[in-house]
């Protein structure tokens, strides 16, 4: 099979990088397509043997899948440009979450499929989501299930979660990543730890954190009773934890779900064109 990226921004670099670390595909099956020809020659100074397509037309000639990571409202300009280079043998995936899978198959006359992906898929781990259109054979739908598998978990989704699941998984890492800064931090505020030494001890906390769930020794609400001993520190925090955190996190789903929601409309204004 040849592979084929267009948009090779963070998410694109992060995918091939994942790709030829865990040997989805070799080197010299992977044709790349950027609007910037910098991004495209750093991965071609890294990794020798990919071919970097003079544009997107002549990428899509050569490739049996073909992964597109622009942004949303950049695809349907590109799809314009490409469909006729497309045939019904391919499989042209999106990895973004407003372009239902039944849109893509309205502009394209291949298989389409889509692939939400995560930050964490870089060290080879987390969740990969799975949409696919009703023009996926089963063989290709296999080829696609089993390549995930080398670098991440796939986990097939309906439309009808994508957002929730994608806040999930995908701007998860963002989330709580901004989340450990403020509690290092305020560590740091309140008493005499270093940032170094904060950050050293909170990084291994989570690393054990994730052993401990990934091998199943505690569910996340057991853990807790685990830690916290009746009248101890521990129930002391979780205290103002209940009452600061209130409806916080409500607000954030509903605030990428209203984000959602205007991607969906500025995509359909551009459908109507």
């Amino acid at each position: 099979m040849k592979w084929g990226v267009i948009g090779t921004g963070n998410m694109g670099r992060i995918l091939i990088e994942a790709w030829l670390e865990a040997g989805v595909m070799e080197q010299q099956d992977l044709y790349i397509s950027n609007r910037s020809a910098h991004k495209s020659s750093q991965l071609k100074e890294r990794f020798p043997d990919i071919h970097v397509a003079a544009d997107n037309a002549s990428l899509a000639d050569q490739v049996d899948i073909l992964f597109i990571c622009v942004k949303p409202l950049d695809i349907h300009p590109l799809l314009s440009d490409i469909s006729n280079h497309l045939h019904h043998q391919q499989c042209l995936i999106s990895i973004t979450s407003p372009y239902a899978v039944e849109e893509l198959e309205d502009l394209v006359p291949c298989q389409v499929a889509r692939i939400i992906p995560s930050i964490t898929n870089r060290a080879l781990t987390g969740v990969s989501l799975l949409t696919f259109g009703k023009r996926v054979s089963p063989i290709m739908k296999g080829f696609i299930e089993q390549s995930v598998k080398l670098y991440s978990v796939p986990l097939e989704i309906d439309e009808t979660i994508t957002r929730v699941s994608s806040d999930i998984v995908s701007c998860g890492p963002a989330f709580f990543s901004y989340l450990i800064q403020q509690f290092i931090d305020a560590a740091c505020d309140e008493t005499l730890i270093t940032k170094d030494e904060a950050t050293a001890m909170m990084t291994e906390m989570l690393i054990g954190f994730g052993t401990l769930m990934k091998q199943g020794h505690y569910t996340l609400s057991s853990l807790q009773e685990k830690v916290c001993v009746k009248g101890g520190v521990t129930g002391e925090g979780i205290q103002i934890l209940e009452q600061e955190l209130g409806d916080m996190f409500n607000q954030l789903f509903q605030k990428t779900h209203d984000k959602y929601a205007e991607d969906k409309r500025e995509i359909s204004a551009q459908l109507k064109v």
